[in-house]
């Protein structure tokens, strides 16, 4: 309970303290600050530094929505934020009220931009890791992926989403040529906040191959 009043005070500090900073600043902005803040603490060493940048995005993704609600970049930047604080301590649902509102931020994502193919690879990951009653479904979830992947062939993080669907279902093979496909695509694009993750879907996938044989 303690560490949860200090993760909810330093919330609002944050908050506070980015409302004052950008003031009148435009919304594209508040939106890039949001992503940047969200890509800083994928790649934070520490589980404090983790939270802090990513609920520092979460204010700006919040000032981001509520200057233009109809800005589908904001919503998504937001989104990002939220998902990526479900998931600080590993691939687990720590809040079902937390999973609710990430959700509502991803389908107005949708709603405002049905092409929008980050929100769509996002759409893709949460439908193949969640549960049939909150929504989860593995065949559609793996579709939108490939369809993701279709139309944007550099789309890192669908492969790796993809990759570890894949996994799970037996197909290690598939799913390590995805995952290494993902790597040198993070590497030849400089996405350093993916490279970590496909490196130990890689790893993992190569463990299972050798307990396998």
């Amino acid at each position: 309970m303690k560490r949860s009043a200090c993760a909810i005070l330093l919330t609002v500090s944050l908050a506070c303290s980015a409302e004052q900073a950008s003031a009148g600043t435009p919304v594209h902005q508040l939106t890039a600050n949001a992503m940047n803040e969200c890509a800083l603490g994928r790649l934070a060493d520490t589980r404090a530094e983790r939270i802090q940048h990513f609920a520092s995005g979460q204010a700006f993704g919040e000032q981001a929505v509520a200057a233009d609600d109809s800005s589908a970049d904001a919503h998504f930047a937001l989104f990002c934020n939220l998902g990526e604080q479900l998931r600080v301590d590993g691939e687990s649902l720590t809040s079902l009220f937390g999973f609710r509102r990430m959700m509502r931020e991803l389908n107005r994502t949708l709603e405002l931009a049905p092409d929008h193919l980050d929100a769509l690879s996002a759409k893709g990951t949460v439908l193949t890791r969640v549960p049939g009653f909150l929504g989860g479904d593995k065949e559609k979830g793996e579709s939108l992926l490939r369809h993701v992947i279709s139309r944007e062939p550099a789309a890192v993080n669908a492969r790796l989403s993809l990759a570890k669907s894949y996994c799970a279902g037996g197909r290690h093979e598939e799913a390590l040529a995805i995952a290494t496909k993902a790597l040198d695509l993070a590497q030849s694009l400089h996405r350093v906040d993916f490279i970590p993750e496909a490196q130990q879907v890689i790893s993992q996938l190569r463990s299972q191959s050798a307990k396998g044989n």
